[in-house]
């Protein structure tokens, strides 16, 4: 189905076209930028920070906001090279677009899609403000490999559930595949007048120290990440599970803003394959399937995918919040993922399954407030992923795992981070506790607390709930979707911990 309308353009308008880059910051690879200099007439390079989004972050300090000006200055850099340039905006993009089209006299505005609502509202507008002036506004599949129509049921439907959606996926690019287009080639137009990049200060906002929390922008950051991972892949499967080894990829944030292709990754992890490379490649359609959920079923950002699930009656704990907030819940584990993303901005994925479990399922607190968080707080957020993850987590999404599975976040320390080294590393008044007790400090005998230097209760909470009895009364909070338990082809109501 089509995300935005084409108008065609009056013959008397010069055959200039405008790029408006969003979340596609790189000239290489770029389907937007290929399809705007195939059209063999000048192409001019923008990008708008839009003040719809940037006035509604909670903080002045945004370490994506950060991210996002790093990058582009690299951006323009790459341009130049080529004979351009990066015009940067500061406004409302549905009045700068147009507004820019104008002046320029371009015919056409090229873009990439976005799949969130609000995203694909503001390109709605866009589209018609420059249809009213004989524009046309195009978009492009760019951050999906697949999007749209291209992946559906034999019933011409979307689907809801991963796996036969990843084995359709899968049909789909090996029947037809997808190979990186060209967006260095062709003529790129200086912009005929000046355009500098406005400081984080001028738009409101701070500086922000990268290095310092391991980020290197732009698409030499990216292609730093890759070129390391690259030697780690073969590994991925063994290792991605464990916070303290260096087993992921940390391309999330690249993914996200678009400093690198995900054409280019899923070549790659097909190119190695073993079952390093099968198993990243399922994390990349994780990602395709999340934002066509994103896009055909836009409720999830308010309301469970599955409906039964909004009866769910949630706690209203704010003290319980603020602990997981903090990292203070007195569950080592959980707390030292809430003190990594609070630190960096960035959280290990099992650890996101772990917190967004103990948010849940122990503390019984509603799923939207934790995504919420997670949504202030990570520099890699990202509106489609986010949501499905604490869907999976909450057991409301699609594809959910059984509302009666619940994660003990003891046992999960126990078997991803068995030695401790994660915990110790972010949780320090936790350093000489020994492995023994690492995991469930509050288990440690009085002489044991003295001898390594930790009180719990003083140095380190007590924890906030007992898992044992928060597991019972999840079960009885998940007991008014107990109807749904065959739609996710579950034979036993009986509580699993994980």
């Amino acid at each position: 189905m089509p995300h935005s309308p084409v108008t065609p353009a009056p013959e008397n308008l010069a055959p200039i076209s405008l790029v408006w880059f969003r979340r596609d910051l790189r000239d290489v690879d770029n389907t937007a930028l290929a399809a705007a200099l195939a059209n063999g007439g000048p192409v001019y390079c923008t990008f708008v920070f839009d003040t719809t989004i940037l006035d509604a972050l909670p903080s002045r300090c945004d370490r994506r906001v950060a991210f996002i000006h790093a990058s582009l200055r690299e951006l323009d850099a790459a341009l130049r090279a080529r004979g351009g340039g990066l015009l940067v905006l500061h406004g409302d993009a549905r009045i700068e677009i147009p507004r820019l089209a104008a002046s320029l006299n371009a015919r056409c505005v090229y873009a990439n899609r976005d799949y969130e609502p609000q995203a694909k509202v503001r390109d709605a507008a866009v589209a018609a403000a420059l249809a009213a002036a004989g524009r046309s506004f195009r978009s492009f599949c760019d951050q999906a490999v697949f999007d749209g129509d291209a992946v559906l049921t034999q019933a011409g439907k979307p689907y809801s559930v991963f796996t036969p959606y990843k084995n359709a996926w899968l049909r789909r690019f090996y029947e037809r595949g997808v190979s990186a287009c060209d967006s260095t080639s062709g003529k790129l137009a200086l912009p005929p007048f000046a355009s500098s990049l406005p400081t984080l200060a001028a738009m409101g906002f701070a500086e922000v120290d990268l290095a310092a929390i391991g980020v290197q922008p732009g698409m030499s950051g990216a292609r730093a990440r890759f070129d390391d991972f690259c030697n780690r892949l073969p590994q991925y499967r063994e290792q991605r599970d464990f916070p303290a080894i260096k087993g992921v990829s940390y391309l999330s944030v690249h993914l996200r803003f678009g400093t690198i292709s995900v054409r280019e990754l899923v070549a790659h992890a097909l190119r190695i394959g073993g079952e390093g490379g099968m198993t990243w490649l399922s994390e990349l359609v994780w990602r395709d399937f999340y934002f066509m959920i994103l896009d055909r079923f836009p409720h999830v950002v308010e309301r469970a995918f599955r409906p039964a699930y909004d009866a769910i009656v949630w706690n209203d704990w704010p003290e319980g919040l603020r602990a997981w907030h903090e990292g203070e819940t007195g569950y080592p584990l959980v707390d030292a993922a809430m003190r990594q993303m609070a630190s960096s901005g960035y959280m290990h994925n099992r650890l996101r399954m772990v917190a967004a479990s103990f948010l849940t399922k122990d503390l019984g607190i509603d799923w939207r407030l934790g995504e919420r968080w997670f949504a202030d707080s990570l520099i890699d957020y990202d509106l489609s992923a986010n949501n499905g993850g604490w869907q999976w987590a909450a057991s409301t999404g699609c594809d959910a795992q059984p509302w009666f599975r619940i994660f003990n976040p003891v046992t999960q320390s126990e078997k991803f981070d068995p030695l401790g080294k994660f915990i110790r590393r972010y949780v320090p008044e936790l350093k000489n506790v020994p492995d023994k007790w690492i995991h469930a400090p509050w288990r440690m005998p009085e002489a044991q607390q003295q001898s390594c230097g930790v009180t719990i209760g003083r140095d380190y909470p007590w924890p906030i709930v007992d898992h044992a009895v928060a597991r019972e009364s999840t079960l009885l909070r998940y007991g008014v979707v107990k109807s749904a338990q065959q739609e996710f082809g579950a034979e036993s109501g009986q509580a699993e911990s994980v």
